[in-house]
């Protein structure tokens, strides 16, 4: 498994050096929320510096980054599914798991690089991150980023239609960012929100990227983040590729 793994990686990442434009257009709204937005949340706490506000608002932009990088990559797989050329991969030789994992690793890979581009920004703003909470950090946004893409794969291989495919995720994912304390903190919701909050997986995601990147790592919300997050990539990466055994019968 780990050879055809690894040879779907390659032709996966091929594609995408081919045609990169998706990839740079997925870059480019967090980088714009981080130009454009963190100024504003910088002075929605008195006194934070540059730096600290950074340091607030950059761990968020990343599991932004691999939330929208991974939830809409099934779309593609639905175009393949429609052309037949999905089935005539799980009908061949091939490992039916290796199609899911290679393509799962090539988003993984990608993300990563996205999430370095939004650093090398946050940086040139004046932030500085404890490299090892940073390191750390890039860890636990790639599982995070397995998480989404098992979501979008078994998603697509489950509805096979772009328009329910779409519905489905845009009902999901905007609760989904605004109950992190991505783009304001949570401090600021009202106490019923909070609560809610507790109960998304990716909130703790946020706030130990926060604490890790300012070196806090004794945080409970840091073995918290990777524990939930590790099992929920778990539970969707087997979900996508147990539909995707379904389809060579």
């Amino acid at each position: 498994m780990l050879k055809h793994t690894l040879m779907f990686l390659g032709y996966e990442l091929g594609k995408s050096a081919r045609n990169p434009v998706w990839p740079l257009f997925g870059i480019l709204q967090p980088v714009l929320y981080l130009l454009l937005f963190e100024p504003l949340l910088a002075n929605t706490t008195v006194g934070d510096s540059p730096s600290h506000a950074l340091l607030q608002f950059t761990p968020g932009v990343m599991v932004m980054v691999a939330l929208f990088g991974s939830l809409f990559v099934g779309f593609g797989m639905i175009a393949e599914i429609r052309s037949g050329v999905l089935e005539r991969l799980a009908a061949s030789a091939a490992n039916r798991s290796a199609i899911v994992l290679g393509r799962v690793l090539r988003d993984v890979v990608i993300l990563v690089v996205q999430a370095l581009l939004v650093v090398l920004v946050a940086v040139a703003m004046g932030m500085r991150p404890d490299p090892g909470g940073l390191a750390l950090m890039l860890f636990l946004m790639a599982v995070t980023g397995v998480f989404a893409s098992g979501v979008s794969y078994g998603l697509a291989l489950a509805v096979r239609q772009e328009t329910s495919m779409s519905q489905i995720l845009q009902f999901f994912s905007l609760p989904l960012i605004l109950l992190t304390g991505i783009l304001l903190p949570m401090s600021l919701a009202p106490h019923w929100m909070q609560v809610v909050a507790k109960a998304n997986p990716l909130y703790y995601t946020v706030q130990a990227g926060r604490a890790l990147f300012s070196g806090d790592f004794s945080d409970p919300s840091v073995p918290v983040a990777f524990a939930l997050i590790a099992v929920l990539a778990v539970l969707t990466l087997n979900w996508s590729v147990r539909s995707m055994r379904k389809i060579a019968g």
